[in-house]
């Protein structure tokens, strides 16, 4: 399943919620806080049998934190499913 971009727009804007979350940016204990949130939504305790959304350079209200998207920042989100602190590795799309 895949959600549309008016889900996403809506998940965006709307509170933080079991299967959608927000991060400011990627630095200090944020890159451990979004593993945590990718393993939880990975497991699904809920069984909503939905994906889950992490939103990386949004701030709590679904605005933008300013956080520029590099390529290595692309390649660190990227590297969150194989660099061995999430087993198995997760299915995820950056």
């Amino acid at each position: 399943m895949t959600y549309t971009d008016h889900e996403l727009d809506l998940m965006l804007t709307d509170i933080e919620s079991d299967i959608a979350e927000r991060k400011e940016s990627f630095k200090g204990n944020a890159p451990t806080t979004v593993r945590e949130t990718v393993c939880a939504l990975a497991n699904d305790l809920p069984d909503h049998r939905r994906l889950g959304v992490v939103f990386i350079g949004a701030k709590d209200d679904g605005t933008p934190s300013g956080l520029v998207i590099s390529d290595a920042l692309l390649q660190q989100l990227a590297d969150i499913k194989t660099d061995g602190n999430i087993t198995p590795p997760p299915t995820m799309t950056v």
